[in-house]
């Protein structure tokens, strides 16, 4: 396949990439189509079930489910960025991805992760406080409180896509430019440029430093406080409690942190190995697919409004309970 070029100023201007994506049979390749696309689906059908029950019984209108809707809210279209043209690519040969198309995709996975980064560390911060502070929490952790969050956490996500693309879009790129990964990501890209991209990858530095450091250290922070307030609880039931309403985000939030800086925390140039791709996978396809079930296996609260869904019932707010449009 070669890439289709323009000369420009003694320039060469790509207008389109080659995704390597999984090199291997005919065969597997439609394997790997169907077993992807349930995935997807499956996927798409869980995160939606979580944010319409969550909308829909009035139980479920506080901070902690607010934060969760927009967590599968987000991880709809988080899959929906990838898995689409990574399953196109299973069934074609042509494996083609126009210039627009790749920056498009690049700019949107970068604005789902790294929101999903700083969500992850507002939903600690509120487990903080439902811990630490009870008596305080209803006057601390306000609609409008969470509102904010949850506005501040997509409002940095997308002008943190926005600067990297800037600086990604305008690199130059020689030859046939094959992207060793199965989606336009910013180390195959920087890989591949074929002039200097060292004010690129400074900038990606920086803004995956303040993306990925901050919110871990909140996570990190605020779960030593949650350890040691838990721990002073006298009663084994009261210490069970107190773990059990944050063990859900505790493993959403290891199984994301890990993936995506085992992927993230190296030299650009590792990037060139396949492993990393199957890395790519854990926390693009099959974490997305693990949060619902995790909340909701760990969650009286999200079963019981799942049972009432399923059996059509409907579910009426308690007096007490906070609830957040």
């Amino acid at each position: 396949m070669i890439a289709k070029v323009l000369e420009v100023d003694n320039h060469t201007v790509t207008t389109h990439f080659v995704l390597l994506g999984f090199p291997t049979q005919p065969a597997f390749q439609l394997l790997l189509f169907f077993v992807f696309l349930e995935i997807y689906l499956l996927t798409l059908v869980e995160n939606f079930l979580i944010v319409f029950v969550i909308h829909s019984d009035g139980q479920l209108h506080k901070p902690m489910y607010f934060f969760l809707s927009n967590l599968s809210f987000l991880e709809m279209w988080y899959v929906t960025v990838i898995s689409p043209k990574m399953q196109i690519d299973f069934l074609s040969h042509d494996k083609t991805i126009s210039f627009n198309g790749c920056m498009t995709q690049l700019y949107f996975f970068v604005t789902f992760v790294c929101t999903e980064y700083i969500l992850l560390a507002a939903m600690a911060f509120d487990r903080y406080v439902a811990i630490c502070n009870p008596l305080q929490y209803p006057l601390i952790m306000t609609n409008h409180l969470c509102g904010t969050l949850a506005a501040g956490c997509w409002f940095c996500g997308l002008m943190t896509a926005m600067i990297k693309i800037v600086f990604i879009a305008r690199l130059h790129y020689c030859g046939t430019p094959h992207i060793n990964h199965y989606f336009c990501d910013i180390s195959p890209l920087l890989n591949i440029s074929c002039e200097d991209s060292s004010q690129a990858e400074l900038v990606d530095f920086f803004l995956a430093l303040m993306v990925i450091a901050v919110p871990l250290c909140v996570v990190v922070a605020s779960y030593a406080t949650i350890l040691t307030t838990v721990l002073r609880i006298p009663s084994s039931q009261g210490r069970h409690k107190a773990f059990s309403t944050c063990a859900s985000h505790l493993a959403v939030v290891i199984l994301f942190y890990s993936t995506t800086l085992f992927t993230y925390a190296h030299p650009k140039r590792m990037y060139a190995y396949n492993s990393n791709k199957m890395v790519s996978v854990l926390y693009t396809v099959i974490v997305p697919l693990l949060n619902p079930v995790i909340y909701c296996l760990r969650n009286r609260e999200v079963k019981a409004a799942l049972r009432k869904t399923m059996l059509c019932k409907g579910s009426e707010p308690r007096e007490d309970g906070a609830v957040i449009n």
